[in-house]
């Protein structure tokens, strides 16, 4: 069971990121990882859980291979939540729960779900209180460092802590900016030292190097990797090898199509054949900033069979 307290440290996660955590993305960075890696899945909403939406439902499906697994949700309904996670918990039994009270984009705050959540600490509260007395597993919730004001989060963590939740997560900007400017590091150290339960710093790590800045930086009990995943499933071996003293093994280009190849395979189990369409963004992922990624953009964006990507990917291995 997972155990946020106990867990090793630093821990080392995998970021909630919509239309991208999915579970066939999930299980490649579960292939390529060490087994205290913790991945979180991409968020659904709770009022689509519990009207019992067919696709949102399906996202919620756990592959075995996948666990230790965290399932993001978002919402502003204290009840709603709850139901919606006892729902999950008794059909799919992942082993941790997360709020999502980060998010910065408009469809999601402007009924204040996600970041708008941080200017109401009150029904913050409700909404952890209610999924505390749902569920039988661990409880985070993923802040911002506030909705403009940077420092919000120094008293919203006690808030959050106070009301239950076992792990907080910050992503160093606020919901004014975005993803412009340098993720605050520092000022998540400081939201810190306000509480006893585990804290992830979250924002900016693009490299494993970046793991280890932003943990002697921050001081917190582990990081969280959202965007420096996106092509770069190698980056959590990556971080523990350097974490370790190691140097970080290199990912040749014979690796590089290997894991297209499996990550393609995964996807059309989850999705269908029709499915290697929605793999595209992946693949663009996959090879930016790579010699001729943008010769092969044009090809990879008219993928449209697991034949048609076979084909580009062994013109590339020839």
């Amino acid at each position: 069971m997972l155990d946020w307290k106990s867990h090793p440290r630093p821990i080392i996660a995998l970021s909630p990121m919509a239309d991208m955590t999915d579970s066939a993305f999930c299980r490649v960075v579960r292939d390529l990882s060490p087994p205290d890696l913790i991945v979180f899945r991409e968020m659904v909403s709770s009022e689509a859980v519990v009207r019992g939406n067919e696709k949102t439902l399906g996202m919620t499906d756990i592959h075995p291979t996948e666990r230790q697994l965290v399932q993001q949700i978002f919402g502003a309904d204290p009840t709603t939540m709850a139901e919606a996670a006892r729902l999950i918990e008794a059909e799919h039994h992942p082993d941790g729960f997360d709020i999502n009270m980060g998010c910065p984009v408009y469809k999601i705050v402007h009924n204040f779900n996600g970041a708008a959540l941080m200017k109401e600490p009150e029904l913050a509260t409700k909404i952890v209180k209610a999924m505390k007395l749902a569920i039988t597993v661990p409880l985070s919730v993923k802040i911002r460092l506030g909705w403009s004001d940077p420092t919000q989060c120094l008293d919203f963590i006690k808030t959050l802590e106070n009301a239950g939740a076992d792990l907080v997560t910050i992503h160093g900007r606020t919901k004014s900016q975005g993803y412009s400017g340098k993720s605050d590091w520092a000022m998540i150290g400081e939201a810190k030292k306000q509480v006893s339960i585990p804290v992830l710093c979250n924002g900016d790590i693009h490299k494993p190097e970046d793991a280890s800045k932003a943990l002697s930086l921050s001081k917190c009990d582990g990081v969280m990797v959202a965007r420096g995943a996106l092509g770069n499933p190698w980056i959590f071996s990556q971080m523990f090898e350097v974490l370790a003293g190691q140097t970080p093994t290199p990912v040749t280009m014979e690796e590089r199509l290997r894991v297209i190849r499996l990550h393609a395979k995964y996807h059309v189990e989850q999705y269908g054949e029709r499915g290697i369409v929605s793999f595209r963004k992946h693949l663009t992922w996959y090879f930016k900033g790579l010699p001729g990624a943008k010769i092969l953009r044009e090809q990879l964006h008219n993928v449209s069979t697991l034949a048609d990507l076979e084909k580009i990917l062994c013109a590339l291995a020839s």
